[in-house]
């Protein structure tokens, strides 16, 4: 894994967040190839019955995920995610979720990430993994 200072991270997120991400009010919390968290508010993000879109979830989990692929793969790369999956477990009506990616294959030109996504209970809400091919830029 690439070491990275969890200040340089969050500066890297910073610069790279897309408009969707801001959008969706995700908001950073921690930025290393080994952990990313970022947190989303459920309002603002839901389907017709006030719960938390699953695809807004999608959207956090690739969010999260391609940011610690892009970190891994280091100056002058990017992440490009080729698949995702999602297992929604339970709704969240209120509050923040709060994903957590961490790999679980980090290779020259793949990297696999599993993103939980919970409440603020400590609950978990989503399941997610993501796969990136690591190109150079």
């Amino acid at each position: 894994m690439t070491q990275i200072d969890p200040a340089v991270g969050l500066a890297f997120v910073r610069d790279k967040t897309g408009v969707l991400a801001e959008r969706m009010g995700i908001e950073f919390l921690e930025a290393t190839p080994e952990r990313v968290v970022a947190r989303m508010p459920v309002e603002g993000n839901t389907q017709p019955y006030g719960l938390l879109h699953g695809g807004a979830s999608v959207v956090l989990a690739e969010t999260v995920g391609s940011t610690g692929a892009a970190l891994h793969a280091g100056p002058g790369r990017i992440a490009v995610g080729v698949e995702i999956n999602a297992t929604h477990h339970r709704s969240a009506t209120s509050g923040f979720v709060t994903a957590v990616a961490t790999p679980l294959h980090a290779g020259r030109t793949l990297a696999t990430y599993e993103i939980e996504i919970s409440d603020e209970a400590g609950r978990r809400v989503c399941t997610s993994r993501l796969t990136c091919m690591l190109r150079d830029a």
